[in-house]
């Protein structure tokens, strides 16, 4: 085993802390609301450090893993040509805005209001099936990680049972536990004390890993990669494949189109106190994610180093025998970095990833659990059901309908066999959603001519595409190509004649058709599937105008207490009531506090902006040495250091402030009973 008793003792604290704060949080739910939205309580603080440590699962680890070991430090040049991009749309609000300011409680209800009710129940049913499915892989990821990390055997002494099945069941029931405790509330409380540690974890982290290796051994090994596949270079990258410049451009478009689509972590979207929370906790956000960016990216390069230097050779032998045991390619590829930090680093350090990786495995589960789970109910059973189920009933079917979620993931892990990188999966099996659901959030919230013909149209391209890019990619090898090769022969060759033709003629495009893989991965499907939905919803828009002759589409069915609504920016008040709460003016200095700290993160964002792209141009107008990235790179890793370790101080402080007002509001209602009944 590769974990020392001091190791598991560090890992079983903090899942004994967090299993004591899910406990304590039962108390305060009390209500639907409660268990899916958490009142909407909290604060922005806590907010940007439970959504972030929610997104942060042991799969998005693995699966970063495997992109900075194959791209290195490029990879991480244009993660940061996004950050501006991500600081432009949390400062105007972009979607998180109004979409809170319509006060549902899931995003395929605000298509009931601004469409239709049919077209809300397609869509509940379109997201719940790409979520689940996207969702289906996690455990095994996260599970084969703690096997080959920890070195535990491939049976469990005595009893016989697989140590696979058997993490898995463990870390799930775990997860389970606290969404069936305190739902949002125990989720998003848990979240914020595992985000705290793993800030602080990564700042130690650094620490060793520099003490460990040595910055000029790390620049020598990362030279040592082809001239046209550099991990120092980002400008040297046209033969990566998989994650060179192309698989960023997609990112950041598939970032404005389907900013605030993907519902993984959906609870998080209605738990703010209002829209203006939301808002800062995006800001916030961007600031917490400088150091998760900055470790994820030197523990696999440390790895890397460990891997093709000469001087780690006796290391390397043992890292190969272990990986030569996995017959899944794709499984050997994820657990490369896993299992070479775990034979090369610390005692101490050891013990403190693996706590930070079974934080990330249960904060991402259990917040995945919740949102899957209550979607169903909310978005696909709630629509038929006339007669309103009583409090009791509602919190017993979302919590069977999370527990499906949680059996559905743990038989789909054992049987699914994966055979792509981790984020091309991600790609492809989100685009079944996310394909046509930015085209319909953007139209519903922005666009006052977005129809319900162009939301249908949207939603079954995009999911079509999506689904018949994953059949390919399924049977491409097996079956597909095969057949191409025998019956239809010119079909083939048109096919790679087009593909290699355009790849040929565009630096960057590596598609190929072979037998071995279909040649188009699963970022450039996502890809095609947005295009497709875009054109899908502009054409029925087309259609529909030559059609009728009448006014402007409106939406939401009449009645007495909520009139029928010209189509256009939802209204900004309480949808359930139809009446918008009184306003109560705030002191003329707040206002200049706010402007203020927007106008400071605004100049950050100015800054970025230039030096980003002036360094762009710089580099495609001269022939910049690796050498001299180096010296960038190693810039970068101090500054983000300092602003981790102040940032770490002002988030927990802001971050314990926003608990104990959460737990404040939410006793209120409980002191209230309490009196009544005596």
């Amino acid at each position: 085993m590769n974990m020392h008793w001091i190791d598991w003792s560090i890992t079983f604290a903090l899942l004994a802390f967090i299993l004591a704060a899910a406990v304590y949080t039962n108390r305060y739910v009390i209500s639907v609301a409660d268990f899916l939205a958490a009142n909407r309580t909290a604060g922005r603080y806590l907010l940007c450090i439970s959504s972030g440590i929610a997104g942060l699962g042991a799969i998005t680890v693995v699966a970063m893993f495997e992109m900075y070991y194959s791209a290195g430090f490029t990879a991480a040049w244009w993660g940061l040509m996004m950050a501006p991009l991500w600081l432009v749309m949390a400062l105007s609000g972009w979607v998180t805005y109004r979409y809170r300011e319509t006060r549902v409680l899931t995003l395929a209800q605000f298509f009931e209001v601004r469409y239709s009710k049919p077209l809300r129940i397609f869509a509940g049913i379109i997201l719940w099936i790409s979520g689940i499915v996207n969702f289906g892989i996690f455990p095994a990821v996260g599970a084969r990680f703690f096997i080959y990390f920890c070195g535990l055997p491939e049976t469990v002494p005595y009893l016989g049972l697989s140590t696979f099945a058997a993490v898995m069941a463990f870390l799930l029931i775990i997860s389970l536990f606290f969404v069936f405790l305190g739902g949002q509330i125990a989720v998003m409380i848990t979240d914020f004390f595992q985000g705290m540690f793993c800030n602080v974890v990564f700042l130690a982290i650094l620490v060793a890993i520099f003490c460990i290796f040595d910055w000029a051994t790390i620049v020598d090994t990362l030279k040592t990669a082809p001239a046209d596949a550099s991990m120092l270079h980002p400008f040297h990258t046209s033969k990566l494949e998989g994650f060179n410049v192309f698989y960023f451009l997609i990112s950041a478009f598939v970032t404005v189109y389907g900013f605030r689509a993907w519902q993984g972590s959906q609870g998080y979207f209605w738990s703010p106190k209002t829209p203006h929370e939301a808002k800062m906790a995006g800001i916030l956000g961007e600031w917490r994610g400088l150091v998760l960016l900055l470790v994820i990216t030197l523990l696999p390069i440390g790895a890397y180093v460990v891997m093709h230097h000469p001087g780690h050779a006796h290391v390397t032998a043992e890292i190969n025998r272990v990986l030569d045991g996995i017959d899944n390619e794709a499984i050997r590829t994820q657990m490369t970095v896993p299992v070479a930090l775990a034979k090369s680093l610390p005692v101490g350090i050891v013990g403190l990833l693996c706590a930070v990786m079974l934080a990330a495995f249960i904060s991402t589960h259990d917040t995945y659990l919740h949102s899957w789970g209550s979607i169903f109910v909310q978005d696909v059973i709630l629509p038929f059901r006339k007669k309103p189920f009583t409090v009791k009933q509602h919190l017993l079917l979302l919590r069977l309908s999370i527990a499906f979620v949680a059996v559905f993931i743990f038989f789909w892990s054992l049987l699914f066999r994966q055979n792509d990188y981790i984020l091309m999966f991600f790609a492809i099996t989100g685009a079944i959603w996310l394909g046509g659901a930015g085209s319909v959030i953007i139209g519903g919230l922005y666009w006052k001519r977005g129809t319900t013909g162009g939301a249908w149209a949207a939603l079954i391209v995009g999911a079509v595409i999506a689904v018949g890019g994953i059949i390919l990619q399924q049977v491409w090898a097996a079956h597909f190509y095969p057949w191409m090769a025998a019956e239809a022969p010119h079909l083939l060759d048109g096919l790679k004649s087009v593909l290699e033709g355009i790849a040929g003629r565009v630096p960057g495009i590596n598609w190929k058709v072979g037998p071995e893989e279909f040649p188009i991965d699963g970022q450039w499907v996502n890809f095609f599937a947005m295009i497709s939905a875009i054109i899908a919803l502009h054409r029925m828009l087309a259609l529909q105008r030559l059609r009728s002759e009448e006014g402007p589409v409106r939406y939401g069915p009449p009645s007495p207490s909520r009139p029928l609504r010209v189509q256009g920016r939802p209204p900004r008040r309480r949808l359930q009531t139809g009446q918008r709460p009184a306003r109560v003016p705030a002191h003329p200095g707040i206002h200049l506090r706010r402007q203020m700290h927007l106008l400071r993160q605004a100049a950050v964002v100015i800054d970025l902006v230039r030096h980003l792209r002036l360094r762009t141009v710089y580099n495609l107008t001269h022939d910049v040495s690796d050498d001299a990235w180096a010296v960038y790179w190693r810039c970068q890793v101090f500054i983000i250091f300092i602003i981790g370790t102040g940032t770490t101080v002002w988030f927990f402080i802001g971050g314990i402030r926003d608990i104990k007002a959460l737990f404040q509001t939410l006793a209120l209602p409980i002191a209230m009973n309490a009196t009544t009944a005596w």
